[in-house]
């Protein structure tokens, strides 16, 4: 049940960034953009979500999920601050 979750997340995750990147390549909006990329790395966490919790119990990668979080929101952050004008 869980797995299915994870998977269910991650595809979420890649199909809202699909979608951005997409509505991007037609207007040329900035924010677009920085959303995008923002959810493509979520749905990279997400992976690695399912790959710690599922995959490799054995390994631990907490910190590498939270880098990947981090990087996630330090591109949305970049894009609402300097790019929404």
């Amino acid at each position: 049940m869980n797995s299915t979750v994870y998977v269910l997340t991650c595809l979420t995750t890649l199909l809202c960034a699909v979608l951005l990147l997409k509505g991007y390549a037609q207007s040329r909006r900035k924010l677009l953009l920085w959303s995008g990329l923002c959810f493509a790395v979520l749905t990279i966490s997400n992976g690695l979500v399912f790959a710690d919790l599922v995959v490799y119990r054995s390994i631990d990668l907490f910190t590498y999920r939270l880098v990947a979080e981090a990087l996630a929101m330090v591109l949305l952050l970049y894009g609402l601050i300097w790019e929404s004008q």
